[in-house]
């Protein structure tokens, strides 16, 4: 394991970020990301299944998966117990991250603000979430932040459509961008996996670019 979240991101820049309801739909939802061409999955904690859906993704083998909605430590544990590569959460806990840093695996704190940038930064870290990234002001924003730290980099979230991620890989400090659109609520409800898989391929095309 390693704690460098950009090891986790080979030849794309997309992050999907998944709210799977029902660990039934797990297996088919890997099969369409990665025949899409995504690499890498965000599996939110939000569901009562997510624990299941993580572990059925991860042993997908096509696929380095990370949790999501990460609060506790105690959460983080069990992700990676579960197969987690990763762990993201919606803002800066210091537990959150001194518990990653003890199973060896990266860690993606959300930052809205310079103060909380500043905190991170003084934990180490060089890579952060920007969440929410459009309702914070989108690329436009997430530039001036930046600005001051020129050592960290920025997975933003929150709100982000495909027309929106040339905008946002145009941002130097960004890693990569992660959003929802390419599987939705909708989308697994209807076991739609042609349309995950059809706009998982044409937001890789928008991220390789």
């Amino acid at each position: 394991m390693t704690d460098d979240f950009a090891s986790v991101l080979p030849e794309t820049r997309l992050l999907p970020v998944l709210s799977v309801p029902s660990a039934a739909t797990a297996g088919p939802l890997a099969e369409a990301l990665a025949a899409g061409g995504a690499r890498c999955a965000e599996v939110t904690l939000r569901t009562p299944d997510a624990e299941q859906v993580l572990r059925t993704m991860a042993a997908h083998g096509g696929l380095t998966v990370g949790a999501g909605t990460v609060l506790t430590p105690e959460q983080a544990e069990r992700a990676v117990a579960a197969g987690a590569r990763f762990v993201v959460s919606p803002g800066f806990d210091p537990d959150v991250v001194e518990k990653c840093r003890e199973l060896r695996v990266p860690v993606v704190p959300g930052v809205a603000t310079a103060t909380e940038l500043m905190r991170a930064l003084r934990a180490g870290l060089d890579t952060v979430k920007l969440f929410p990234a459009e309702t914070l002001g989108g690329p436009a924003a997430l530039r001036a932040l930046a600005a001051p730290f020129p050592g960290m980099r920025f997975v933003p979230t929150g709100g982000i459509t495909a027309d929106r991620v040339p905008a946002y890989l145009g941002v130097p400090a960004v890693l990569a961008v992660g959003g929802s659109w390419m599987a939705t609520a909708d989308h697994l409800e209807r076991g739609d996996y042609a349309e995950i898989q059809r706009l998982t391929a044409l937001a890789v095309a928008r991220s390789v670019t």
